[in-house]
């Protein structure tokens, strides 16, 4: 008899950015539309993000990034791929001039953004090569660890995911790529949670339970204070029965999130 681990997919290394910024009420995230044909997450309401490519090793990358000074390879690898996966989906660029110390400002942007954003979509440019030729550093240390998500191991397409939060740069306009993404929105997580209730957006599980717990805190300074404070469990969500025998999905209570089961029946995505 084979051996049921040896047909497990492994979950591709993949990481994506909470943008935020203060709305009139609440914090605000920024939240792209996946296109419809794509092969994960079609229509759903996502953060920008994606998987690792080859060349956002965080080897080579250590000398084009901020703020990385006791991370290790891989823990830099994540960062670079959610600031170009975050560039590509939405146009935002974390990144400085060479020696200084303010992000990159809208007039600068829209030159990198003509010249390489596209390039990069295609895989015909690299992260490494835009740093080389506009003299720019990755702010990694603007980034903060906020959650980490493993795909279940039953299913045929898996992600390791690092969430990340970032307050977006006041001069920048984030919008929709087009191509994977086919529309944006800034909203509060009660307002694309309440959506998803209506009908009228699609949230994938791992989405909502984020959302949830990110409409805790009411602005993004607290967002981030509270993400600095806490510890990161690593969510693998796994399948268990209830005692009406009905599948549930499951995350551990230690990862901190407003619901540990839900009814397998009731997730997308």
């Amino acid at each position: 008899m084979a051996d049921a681990n040896a047909e497990r997919v492994k979950p591709r290394l993949a990481a994506t950015i909470l943008l935020l910024r203060d709305g009139a009420e609440q914090l605000e995230v920024f939240m792209v539309e996946r296109h419809h044909q794509i092969d994960f997450a079609t229509g759903a309401l996502v953060f920008p993000g994606g998987k690792v490519e080859t060349a956002d090793a965080g080897q080579s990358m250590r000398p084009h990034c901020q703020g990385v000074d006791d991370l290790d390879d891989d823990a830099i690898t994540v960062r670079v791929t959610a600031i170009r996966e975050t560039f590509e989906e939405s146009g935002v660029l974390m990144a400085r001039p060479r020696g200084q110390a303010e992000l990159i400002g809208a007039e600068a942007l829209a030159k990198i953004d003509a010249t390489y954003r596209a390039a990069l979509q295609s895989g015909d440019t690299d992260l490494r090569t835009l740093a080389e030729t506009e003299n720019l550093t990755f702010a990694c240390d603007c980034l903060i660890p906020f959650a980490h998500w493993i795909t279940p191991d039953m299913l045929p397409k898996r992600f390791d995911t690092h969430f990340f939060l970032a307050s977006a740069p006041d001069d920048q306009l984030a919008l929709h790529d087009g191509s994977e993404s086919v529309d944006s929105v800034w909203t509060t997580p009660a307002a694309a949670l309440q959506a998803e209730a209506d009908g009228e957006r699609t949230l994938v599980f791992a989405t909502l339970a984020n959302l949830q717990k990110l409409g805790r805190s009411p602005s993004a300074r607290e967002a981030m204070a509270a993400a600095l404070g806490g510890a990161i469990v690593t969510v693998q969500p796994w399948v268990a029965k209830n005692d009406d025998g009905e599948p549930m999905l499951c995350i551990p209570e230690e990862a901190d999130y407003d619901i540990v089961r839900v009814p397998l029946a009731d997730i997308k995505g």
